[in-house]
């Protein structure tokens, strides 16, 4: 992007409509073209993206071939379950109720992540509420270091920084959350000949906001070219319920509620959006700073997080590497 003065609040509107049949026309394409697949799984949260993506392929394949899942757990959210059904009934979409948690419970998925997290906090207990968050570092210049924040049922409050074996654990233990659904999704692919439609929008998919092999594998993601501010216009053409789109964007992975901003991207979705879209068109930080309102030093260091997660990214779109043997080397 070479004219800055094009860059202002309203660069990233398009046409859901024109939009729309895009997708749906690629959808169609490479679903029973490519793939020789006759329909649509995928996994609903009541979250505005899977609820786009659920729209999308119900214009693209008809209600009788797309097959909605939700896979509630013990710490889903306890409006996560009131808003996805919101969307099926309103659509009168296929779907089936797998409940992931006594699976989550054998995989040792919540008792490994607890006992990483008395590492840090001894007196924390398995009936104590969790969640893990990061510092808004562009306002203060701080490094990232990630801090888990616990509850007692009394209501008592404790955080601490995280150390990073003690981060690690958590974070492996609750992607076991992710590859458990994924897993159940292919299931329903394998006995329907369908394929798996992934959720994710471009910040998420750029940004590396996913786990490998679990919500970051899908045969098609027909959305990750859509920042989050265009999946909300299409949200709003294509019907989904306002109870969604006014839901603030959740991760809901740990049992203390959690915006995915808090958990990952450290700024509200708008000004991530911008953000990304500054950086990716050589946009100038100040001139990205005069349109949110924030000083261009808050600019600079959020520029410098996506550059960061872009780089960590790169594994986990990375597909496995497949050796060439030595013959062929020494050729």
């Amino acid at each position: 992007m070479n004219d800055t003065a094009a860059f202002d609040e309203d660069i990233l509107n398009i046409d859901p409509q024109e939009e729309v049949e895009n997708i749906v026309q690629q959808l169609r394409l490479t679903v029973y073209t490519k793939f020789k697949k006759k329909g649509a799984v995928l996994g609903i949260s009541g979250g505005v993206d899977s609820s786009v993506v659920a729209l999308l392929c119900l214009k693209a394949f008809g209600r009788d071939k797309v097959m909605t899942l939700t896979m509630p757990e013990f710490d889903s959210a306890s409006d996560t379950k009131y808003l996805s059904d919101l969307l099926i009934n309103k659509f009168k979409f296929r779907t089936a109720n797998e409940n992931i948690g006594n699976i989550l419970k054998e995989l040792k998925c919540y008792s490994r992540r607890n006992d990483a997290i008395r590492e840090v906090i001894p007196e924390f207990q398995d009936d104590w509420k969790c969640k893990i968050a990061l510092p808004k570092t562009h306002l203060t210049g701080q490094l990232n270091f990630f801090s888990v924040f616990v509850m007692s049922p009394e209501g008592k409050t404790i955080s601490q920084r995280l150390t990073l074996p003690s981060y690690q654990k958590i974070v492996a233990a609750s992607n076991l959350k992710q590859r458990v659904r994924k897993m159940i999704e292919y299931y329903y692919c394998e006995t329907l000949n369908y394929a798996d439609i992934g959720t994710p929008n471009q910040v998420e998919y750029d940004q590396g906001f996913f786990v490998k092999y679990g919500d970051g594998a899908a045969d098609v993601k027909p959305i990750a070219h859509l920042y989050k501010t265009q999946v909300y216009q299409l949200a709003e053409y294509l019907g989904v319920p306002e109870e969604i789109t006014q839901r603030p964007p959740t991760t809901d992975t740990y049992s203390l509620p959690q915006t995915q901003d808090e958990f990952y991207f450290s700024v509200p979705y708008r000004e991530m959006d911008l953000c990304l879209y500054g950086l990716d068109n050589h946009v100038p930080a100040e001139v990205v700073a005069d349109v949110l309102g924030i000083d261009t030093i808050q600019v600079e260091r959020i520029f410098q997080n996506i550059i960061q997660k872009k780089r960590m990214a790169k594994y986990l779109h990375s597909s496995p590497e497949i050796f060439s043997g030595s013959a062929a080397m020494e050729q």
